[in-house]
């Protein structure tokens, strides 16, 4: 087990057709200082991690889309050949996925081909007498042989993918399962069961799925394959064949023993790698509600500038004399107003999701780490027993060594007063 990556905050960005004429001027930059053409880490920025440094960033990241379903490979926080970033630098050359934020464990041996493919649609409502809910239905198309046909189709609500990514986290402690869209969404956004809010948690749930997919350890799991492929009875009842509550309340307060009792040494590097988190999830979180804050002030500025353009307009037909200047005023306003919405959609659509997802990314990397702890706990814990275990066994040989050597004196003595005294 490595260390974490450390590159990652930056905004999220995808593959890009071209770099252009900045990328390779700093590129020849890099050449000539001595560096390698992808910084620290040896890689080329190419298109997988576009330089963010210069005059020409703003063309750049218009030039490139955002999306981060692309080349997604192994999340496992413990990975080989890893090191942490100087944690107060924000470098130009940091890539800027978020899965750039850990190690990814390439496969290389193994051909780049995809054989599952998940999509989910159609989003239906259901009311009954204790709550409503939103099923979407998820279609599964598969080549694989262990899957008994070609293609599935079932109804998954929200309840099932948080179960699904339970599971994988249990089965897999120590990877970073990709994060799901909260269960509540910030208040005021947008209303619960609001079209916008369906979709976008639609698109969120498709995108959590095939990175499972995409994941060469987590797309195998078998509680994975069931979610894709089980109705909802047979999920229903495989959600029954887990361990019981009590079973259940057992590992949490074991868990919660270990989380108080804490590691008594944790390894270096996975301190340096914890201080890391600490500090991005920080930043990150700040930056989100700075993002927020600043789309909301958007938000009303844009409304109360919308009122604007009507108003001059109903002057301008009570001042003959200035009708011309009102008129014009209105027409700025109304420009005004679209450049607002123009940049709000792409606050919206480009920065807010991308940043918050950073957020979520953050959260499982600290679960992550936690987990990492827990295990340690446990592995100490079961090491001093063993190490009392041990003291008492050879206690218990030391004690029942005297005793035979005593029974021997007393023998070897008794021996002696028994024989005659020769003369």
């Amino acid at each position: 087990m490595g260390t974490l990556g450390g590159a990652g905050l930056a905004a999220a960005a995808g593959r890009a057709r071209t770099v252009g004429m900045e990328g390779d001027r700093l590129a020849s930059q890099a050449r000539s200082s001595g560096l390698p053409a992808g910084g620290a880490t040896g890689e080329s920025p190419g298109v997988d991690a576009p330089l963010l440094g210069g005059s020409g960033s703003s063309a750049l990241l218009q030039a490139q889309v955002l999306d981060l379903d692309e080349d997604e490979d192994d999340l496992e926080v413990f990975s080989k050949d890893a090191s942490l970033m100087d944690m107060n630098s924000f470098s130009p050359m940091m890539p800027t996925s978020p899965l750039s934020m850990i190690n990814q464990v390439k496969f290389e041996d193994e051909p780049d081909l995809k054989d599952l493919f998940i999509t989910v649609d159609e989003p239906e409502s259901h009311v009954t007498t204790i709550e409503t809910f939103i099923t979407y239905r998820i279609i599964t198309k598969t080549s694989r042989g262990e899957f008994d046909s070609s293609e599935f189709e079932v109804r998954r609500r929200y309840q099932d993918f948080l179960w699904l990514k339970g599971k994988l986290e249990e089965a897999h402690p120590t990877l970073i399962i990709p994060p799901l869209p909260e269960k509540f969404i910030v208040k005021g956004m947008v209303e619960r069961f609001n079209d916008d809010f369906i979709e976008t948690r639609r698109k969120a749930l498709q995108k959590f799925l095939n990175r499972i997919a995409d994941h060469p350890t987590l797309t195998f799991n078998e509680d994975f394959k069931v979610f894709l492929t089980a109705q909802a009875w047979e999920l229903s009842s495989h959600k029954k064949q887990g361990p019981g509550l009590l079973s259940r309340m057992g590992q949490t307060v074991r868990a919660v023993a270990l989380s108080m009792r804490g590691v008594k040494s944790r390894p270096e590097e996975f301190m340096e790698m914890n201080n890391f988190i600490e500090i991005f999830s920080q930043k990150i979180n700040l930056i989100d509600k700075i993002s927020q804050r600043i789309y909301k002030e958007e938000r009303e500025y844009s409304d109360e500038m919308r009122e604007y353009g009507p108003i001059h307009l109903l002057w301008s037909a009570s001042e003959e004399d200035l009708a011309d200047t009102l008129k014009g005023v209105a027409s700025c306003i109304d420009k005004c107003c679209k450049a607002t919405e123009k940049r709000m959609s792409g606050l919206s659509e480009a920065l807010l999701p991308v940043v918050h997802e950073y957020v979520l990314y953050s959260e499982m990397l600290m679960g992550v780490m936690k987990r990492r702890d827990q295990i340690q706990a446990e592995l100490d814990s079961k090491v001093e027993a063993l190490m009392y275990k041990k003291a008492d066994a050879d206690l218990c040989l030391a004690t029942w060594e005297s005793f035979l050597a005593s029974q021997t004196d007393l023998h070897m003595e008794e021996t002696s007063e028994d024989k005659p005294e020769a003369h």
